[in-house]
């Protein structure tokens, strides 16, 4: 008999990992104080498994079957025959905290207990705890039913026990998983930010508007969402909001320092698609910008780009944040990159890119362009990230 799996949150995310857990034939408890949260994550699953039937991946028994597993529940009890229970709340450290507090009550001693912060420390999060090597990092990806990827991290407390157990179990759900050192960002919020800081530097500096920015990342940088559309699917409130906690957690390292821009668009209440209006205006009729498609100028932004995040990428390596493997399985299956960056820096040559990066440098003097050590490294001595 598979362990019951217990959720914390019913939002698109805790509700998404629920979902995954159940089709993974576990019995699963969704935790929420809100019943209307509740109601509205039933409805949705049953709309989603409705529509896993009409594209006939799946019979409508084993639809009902899936939803038949999740169980809505209001306090903590309910998790007591858990094995693993996961948060999946407001990403605010001390409530995070209050809540492993009171769940350390009411589990038994062999559960683990996980969080799926994008940014915070899962170190402070186990320090709350009576038995903090229990506590793991287990960071999915929206929407959780749909992207493979999950970064599991081990709190400097964590045992390799549980670590081996939690990345098991997460494997056994059909995902895939990397594991990442507990430091701001993870991989991939760390490594992708430069995706959107960098793109709202070169529309600040007029060097070309957001549509055009965004044609040049498709069309000629091979990604599937410009930085723009991806930041207003995401929404402004949440993109701001993890920039601003890693800037903060690397001690207001420039690299990382959020935009005025952004936080201007959060401030209107202009958070994307959810509001109907972001960077673009999502009303019905409502007329875009059409953009520029000056092949040189968009080459020049792709570039720009690619090499600050290349940069990122590799100083995650040279931090042994996560093997280099991991890093571009990261980046690819868990924001869809359609390359590993760094296998994209042997491509393009790292000398390249490390030239890109110090005239960048030269030109602005600004510390959010020094190229990683590993790049000099590199460089140096004519080596690859892979042989």
């Amino acid at each position: 008999m598979k362990m019951e799996i217990g959720v914390i949150g019913a939002g698109t995310m805790g509700s998404g990992i629920a979902q995954v857990a159940a089709q993974s034939g576990h019995k699963v408890w969704l935790f929420d104080t809100n019943q209307a949260a509740l109601d509205k994550a039933s409805a949705s699953l049953y709309k989603i498994m409705s529509r896993l039937v009409e594209k006939g991946k799946m019979s409508r028994e084993e639809a009902d079957t899936v939803i038949a597993r999740i169980n809505h529940c209001t306090d903590y009890q309910s998790f007591s025959k858990c094995g693993l229970v996961i948060e999946a709340i407001i990403e605010n450290l001390e409530i995070k905290k209050k809540v492993f507090i009171a769940l350390e009550n009411e589990v038994s001693d062999n559960c683990i207990l996980a969080s799926n912060t994008s940014s915070l420390s899962i170190a402070s999060i186990a320090a709350s705890c009576n038995k903090p090597e229990r506590v793991v990092g287990i960071h999915f990806f929206n929407p959780a039913p749909l992207m493979p990827l999950v970064e599991v991290v081990p709190a400097v407390q964590t045992s390799k026990e549980n670590l081996d157990r939690a990345k098991e179990l997460i494997n056994s759900w059909k995902k895939i998983t990397v594991v990442t050192k507990d430091t701001p960002g993870f991989i991939v919020n760390r490594v992708a930010r430069p995706f959107y800081g960098e793109a709202i530097r070169i529309y600040e500096e007029g060097i070309a508007d957001m549509a055009t920015i965004d044609w040049a990342m498709k069309e000629i940088g091979g990604f599937r969402m410009g930085p723009f559309e991806l930041m207003d699917y995401i929404g402004n409130d949440i993109n701001y909001t993890v920039t601003e906690t890693v800037w903060i957690a690397f001690y207001y390292d420039t690299r990382y320092k959020p935009s005025f821009t952004q936080k201007r668009m959060m401030e209107a209440g202009y958070l994307g698609r959810k509001t109907g209006r972001g960077y673009y205006n999502y009303a019905e009729g409502a007329q875009n910008p059409e953009p520029d498609k000056n092949q040189v100028v968009g080459e020049a932004i792709v570039w720009r780009i690619l090499i600050m995040l290349i940069n990122e990428a590799a100083d995650a390596l040279h931090l042994n944040i996560a093997s280099a493997a991991d890093i571009d399985l990261a980046m690819t299956k868990g924001v869809n990159y359609p390359k590993g960056l760094l296998r994209w820096a042997d491509e393009k040559g790292i000398q390249n890119v490390l030239d890109g990066l110090d005239k960048l440098y030269l030109a602005y003097h600004e510390e959010r362009y020094r190229a990683s050590v590993l790049l000099r490294q590199k460089a140096a001595f004519e080596q690859k990230f892979y042989s």
